[in-house]
């Protein structure tokens, strides 16, 4: 071999020995999927489909881990604080940017502690009755609860859910008061036996009891009524101008994680979203397919964060 040639040769295998290699998940380790919400809600339902896709096209184990408390900032922080080797992630919501704001003592920071991973779907939010509530529509809820008592269940402290019901408190001057549980599971028993007349919740648990007539809809949380639900009134439509609560559900790995390993499970996941019994599974658990990807997903967490931060500090919401 000529000189020249070899002399090149050696370059080229020197430069290769300096790159740094690339992060690659373990294949012989399981990846757990924390899902910080008890299980029978939204954030449950889309972190199995979603564990079960990726364990298929990682050929690797995926399993989903419900790590409850506090609204959701037990799991959530016990992710921010786990290895960032890709091999713990989280089911992120919408709660986690909203429960510094309702919350004093989050130990962790939404905007920098995570490493987000892609935003996978959105959904709508619903508030629900039993049917001896008096009221039909969130106007005759509002009138009513100015001369009566209502309570209203959350699957916990510093949810969307909870925001919900307190930006509706602030927006028609009432009190309904708070029953937080640790799920939504929990508080659909207690709503169905009647130990609470009302509950904020994502349609996916709750909408085959409505179709059963054990239980009704007020309204959705949105500025107009939702395709996927016309018969269900928008609150902002018929009874608080401007009322908009909306949900995401992602994944998010600890701070620090490799961005190989960020970029290929994103890619994962926006596969799977494609995928003709995932889009089959989503519609009918009413959810909207809404990719996106990590930076894009950054900021969405982060501009979620500040106009939520506004909106409750406009409503006279302090922490506690």
């Amino acid at each position: 071999m000529p000189f020249e040639r070899r002399a090149l040769l050696a370059a080229v295998l020197s430069l290769i020995a300096t790159m740094p290699a690339q992060a690659q998940l373990n294949p012989s380790r399981a990846i757990t999927l924390v899902v910080p919400i008890a299980a029978g809600g939204g954030v449950d339902a889309i972190g199995r489909l979603l564990a079960e896709k990726l364990q298929e096209r990682l050929k690797q184990n995926v399993v989903v881990e419900n790590r409850t408390g506090a609204g959701g900032t037990v799991g959530t922080d016990s992710v921010a604080k786990s290895a960032p080797d890709g091999h713990t992630l989280l089911v992120m919501e919408s709660s986690s940017a909203i429960s510094k704001w309702l919350n004093k003592g989050v130990p962790f920071d939404v905007t920098t502690d995570f490493a987000p991973v892609a935003r996978a779907v959105t959904t709508p939010l619903m508030l629900f009755a039993n049917p001896s509530a008096g009221p039909n529509n969130v106007k005759e809820l509002i009138a009513e609860a100015r001369t009566k008592s209502f309570s209203a269940g959350t699957p916990g402290v510093g949810t969307p859910h909870h925001l919900a019901l307190l930006m509706m408190n602030a927006g028609a001057k009432i009190d309904i008061t708070h029953v937080p549980y640790r799920g939504t599971g929990p508080a659909l028993n207690d709503l169905l036996g009647g130990q609470i007349p009302l509950m904020w919740a994502t349609p996916i648990a709750v909408m085959p009891h409505v179709a059963s007539g054990k239980v009704k809809t007020l309204g959705i949380a949105s500025l107009k009524a939702s395709p996927s639900y016309p018969q269900v009134p928008s609150i902002a439509e018929t009874a608080l101008p401007g009322f908009e609560v909306e949900i995401f559900y992602g994944v998010a790995a600890p701070k620090g994680t490799p961005p190989d390993i960020v970029a290929r499970l994103s890619k994962e996941i926006e596969a799977i979203l494609e995928l003709p019994d995932a889009k089959e599974r989503m519609a009918k658990l009413g959810f909207d397919r809404a990719y996106a990807g990590s930076e894009q997903f950054r900021k969405i967490i982060a501009d979620d964060h500040a106009r939520y931060g506004k909106a409750i500090e406009a409503a006279g919401i302090a922490p506690k």
